[in-house]
């Protein structure tokens, strides 16, 4: 007896352990432990578990200690903010690691729940003066634009018990560097690239673990990347200056309180790498017959070396890095070895990805083994080279002998499915080589599936091309003589990123660049970093849709992540960019300047059109003039999120005047418009240009539009992001699932049905017939048209967050079925958790699955068709209990607000 009442007793306890709060998940500014903060307030974010339903946080009290000792307490705060706390204690140390925690205290009389430990390390508050390194060069002849890689070198001892190292490094270039032979961190093409002559970034590294008692080596080596290497189809070179430099500093603290910095200056020492070339566009030229063995550890003979120049560059311009870094991450072998018509050897990685191929060869000293790398095979099963343009896209590995070798490129990296390999004798064995992956360390978030399989194969498509092009820089291609961060592609594409991934950082630390690369007279340049300055693409003009990233993309992150601070710190830039625009305009009309309008839209010449078709071209004015309605309405959001109460007045007047001129200059008094399109009547629509009484025929004109075209869309880079959701928002549900699931030209479905496993640039990148578009524009990895990923998560899956509860602290959850779909499910791990939504219909049963996060809130949107359904939940007929307010009905839903947990909705006859 007594043993039974023990083992009640246990299973008793346990369940009130698991019913406990729980505070896991503690992030500074967003990242698990970052080292290498220059932010004096760092923000402070958790997240809440609990197996109860409607669960919130009533209080939280943190604590931030450093070396063991209490430095700030916010005491206890009745608060149910959980993300984003800005520390407020006294001034933080530079170069000094700090341990934080939290209390909770929730609405559910839960014991108080404690965290466990975080941390976070600081850079340097103060870089022009706190790094005493100088700047070092080569000095090597053969070190310039597509010349050698030097690499440098520096001895020096420890006498004492190191408690703590940390190394901050830059370089104008890209660097790699080791301690003793041993990497430093795990980030590849760094600093990353940023507008250099304005902010330079630099990284922190807590090296305590790499460094020996007594004699020890720091190694690096330098390479051309963004700085001086080629950029731009028209070959530009040495666009931030002549001459790469290096700058390192470690300091040491030592046991017994002393301290000891190295730093670089003429004591180290110079030699070439072996690394011939090693360039963004061309790839690398490895001979390893050059290699220096142990070139980076203390017991090297460096006497041959010379001696590093000194260099006097500025160091007012840097700046820690605050964002994730490139790295590694998946890793894919050859699912086929090809032999082409050309009798070529191919080795086909089944994904088109961004990185670079390892491999491991054998052979006699000064063989040479060439990797081609290409996205496509052409019609024949060649492979087709001519959409690189200028990029040689190639590494090149000439072998020392002796054995197994193992090689992968330094400096570079490729967009690529396909490799040729040139150089080995006899059957290639494709368990030696390995693509990996390489991609800013965002983490991911966002998950999609359906019950189509073409619509996932569409949603992986959509997160590679992400992963692809989003390295430091949200770039347009990755593949060809240009991989530069196109503003308008990044714009368009910027919702459905932060879905995807956590990209908060990622574009917090991009839109930086967007403000300091500003023209003075407030426009904003097509591509950030700007490095088309000086041709047709740089002037000091700005276009719709393009330069609209510096306002629509702060909101964005705003909304999805609920990071205010990011509009405080571009409002100023945001600001000097409408002015520009209400400049520009004449009567509060924008139909000024160069315009990309509607770009790559359809057009009949591109793959012989749709019989009877005619190309769908949007007059660009029109186009321009929604965008402004567009950004002045966020505008006013921005100033009224601010507090800003005048400006938000006059956007709002701003915003009036501007629809009232498009209506005067783009519709006729029937309601038609100038431009009878599909981005048209979508934008028109999407940005409430028309009044009231003129929607109605308008949606009308865009459905009889899309039918005209057998369901075809015909939008292109600005009309396509909005083109379901308007269609959605107005009633038009089948229709935007039969412009989703058209499978033939064009369509979101023609190129997965191609075989793509990334978003094309155009509709018809790759034609019906397998022959290919226009080489000088043809990318097979561009990301734009993938923002109708948005729209799959919004409606399909159906989750969202409402503006004034911004990060998804107020949920909604409205899933919208059609298509003849018959489940979809989609989740996203936000800043407070996980939240999921998983529908599915089994004849005239509709079931939805639903998981809210701690401390937030959701109104969820039912399916219903008729009063005569049953709706319950957890097997329950539905009522206001047990954390469920019914809220009434609309437009054939039925409306609940929900607290946290975990619901199951069904609904029947």
């Amino acid at each position: 007896m007594k043993k039974l009442y023990f083992i009640i007793l246990l299973l008793f306890l346990s369940t009130i352990s698991f019913a406990q709060l729980i505070v896991t998940s503690l992030k500074t500014e967003g990242q698990l432990s970052p080292v290498g903060l220059d932010i004096t307030q760092p923000r402070f974010s958790w997240v809440l578990e609990s197996e109860k339903r409607n669960v919130k946080q009533t209080a939280y009290e943190i604590a931030v200690r450093a070396d063991g000792k209490l430095i700030w307490s916010s005491d206890k705060v009745s608060s149910e903010t959980s993300i984003h706390i800005p520390y407020a204690g006294p001034a933080l140390k530079s170069a000094t690691r700090y341990s934080w925690q939290v209390k909770v205290w929730d609405n559910q009389g839960s014991k108080m729940a404690t965290s466990g430990e975080a941390m976070f390390h600081t850079a340097l508050f103060k870089p022009e003066t706190e790094i005493t390194a100088n700047w070092i060069s080569s000095g090597l002849k053969a070190d310039t634009a597509y010349g050698i890689v030097p690499q440098f070198r520096k001895s020096f001892s420890t006498t004492k018990k190191v408690k703590s190292a940390t190394a901050f490094i830059t370089a104008k270039g890209l660097y790699e560097m080791q301690i003793n032979g041993k990497r430093i961190g795990d980030a590849f093409l760094t600093p990353g690239w940023t507008a250099y002559n304005k902010r330079l970034l630099y990284q922190t590294y807590d090296v305590t673990q790499l460094l020996v008692s007594g004699k020890n080596a720091v190694g690096g080596s330098l390479a051309n990347g963004w700085f001086r290497g080629e950029l731009g189809w028209e070959k530009k070179t040495n666009t931030y200056g002549k001459q790469t430099a290096l700058l390192f500093q470690l300091n040491i603290n030592y046991t017994d309180g002393s301290k000891e910095t190295i730093i670089s200056d003429d004591s180290w020492k110079v030699s070439p790498s072996p690394m011939l070339s090693s360039e963004i566009y061309d790839g690398e030229v490895y001979d390893a017959r050059l290699e220096q063995k142990g070139w980076a550890t203390s017991s090297f003979d460096d006497s041959k070396w010379t001696k590093a120049e000194v260099k006097d560059f500025t160091k007012d311009i840097l700046f820690a890095s605050n964002h994730e870094l490139i790295t590694k991450h998946e890793t894919f072998k050859p699912i086929k070895v090809l032999t082409t018509p050309k009798g070529e050897t191919v080795l086909d990685f089944g994904q088109n990805l961004v990185g670079w191929v390892q491999m491991k060869v054998s052979g006699i000293a000064g063989n040479k083994i060439v990797l081609s790398h290409v996205e496509m095979l052409d019609k024949h099963g060649n492979l087709y080279f001519d959409n690189l343009r200028n990029a040689k896209a190639q590494d090149t590995y000439i072998m020392k002998g002796g054995g197994v070798e193992t090689y992968e490129p330094h400096f570079t990296f490729h967009g690529f499915r396909y490799v040729r390999v040139e150089g080995i004798s006899g059957a290639i064995n494709p368990d030696n080589f390995t693509a990996v992956t390489l991609y800013s360390d965002m983490k991911a978030t966002g998950k999609f599936e359906c019950s189509n399989a073409l619509v996932n194969q569409l949603q992986k498509n959509i997160q590679w091309g992400q992963r692809g092009n989003f390295l430091d820089v949200p770039t347009d291609c990755p593949q060809r003589d240009e991989r530069l961060g196109w503003t308008g592609d990044a714009e368009v594409f910027s919702r459905t990123a932060a879905y995807n991934f956590n990209v908060n950082n990622f574009f917090a630390k991009w839109l930086k660049d967007v403000a300091a690369e500003q023209y003075p007279n407030g426009a904003i340049p097509f591509v950030i970093p700007d490095i088309l300055k000086g041709s047709f693409f740089g002037r000091p003009e700005s276009a719709a849709g393009w330069s609209d990233a510096g306002i629509i993309i702060p909101w964005n992150m705003y909304v999805a992540y609920g990071d205010k601070r990011i509009v405080e710190e571009q409002y100023p830039s945001m600001k000097a960019y409408l002015d520009y625009i209400r400049k520009a305009a004449k009567n509060d009309l924008w139909n000024t300047g160069f315009q990309f309008g509607d770009w790559l839209s359809y057009r009949v010449d591109d793959s012989k059109g749709l019989i009877g078709q005619k190309s769908a071209v949007t007059d660009n004015y029109l186009v321009t003039q929604c965008f402004y309605a567009y950004v002045v309405d966020l505008m006013t959001k921005s100033a009224r999120l601010l507090g800003k109460t005048d400006e938000t007045k006059e956007y709002e007047a701003l915003a009036e005047r501007i629809r009232k001129a498009f209506q005067q200059e783009y519709v006729t008094p029937g309601g038609r418009l100038i431009s009878e399109t599909q981005t048209a009547y979508v934008l028109a629509l999407q940005f409430d240009m028309l009044p009231e009484n003129l929607r109605a025929s308008a949606v009308k004109r865009l459905v009889d539009n899309i039918k005209s075209y057998n369901y075809h869309l015909t939008t292109g880079f600005l009309g396509t992001p909005f083109l379901t959701s308007s269609l959605t928002r107005f009633g038009e549900i089948e229709t935007a699932y039969k412009l989703l699931l058209q499978d033939t030209y064009p369509s979101w479905l023609f190129p997965v049905k191609m075989g793509a496993t990334t978003i094309w640039e155009r509709w018809d990148s790759q034609k019906p017939d397998s022959t290919f578009q226009d080489p000088s524009m043809t990318s097979f990895n561009h990301y734009a048209y993938g923002a109708v990923g948005d729209w799959m998560y919004r409606s399909i899956a159906g989750i969202d967050t409402k503006e004034e509860g911004a990060g998804y602290k107020e949920i909604i959850i409205k899933p919208i079925p059609g298509g003849g779909i018959t489940s979809a499910s989609g989740s996203i791990e936000t800043y407070y958790g996980k939240v999921g939504s998983d529908w599915k219909i089994d004849g005239n049963k509709f079931s939805l699955h639903l998981e809210v996060p701690v401390n937030t809130s959701a109104t969820v949107f039912i399916l219903i068709k008729g009063s005569q359904q049953k709706i319950t939940e957890g097997g329950a007929v539905l009522a206001s209990a047990n954390g469920i307010q019914v809220q009434g009905e609309e437009k054939g839903f039925k409306v609940v607000k929900v607290g946290s947990g975990k619901y199951h909705f069904v609904v029947e006859e």
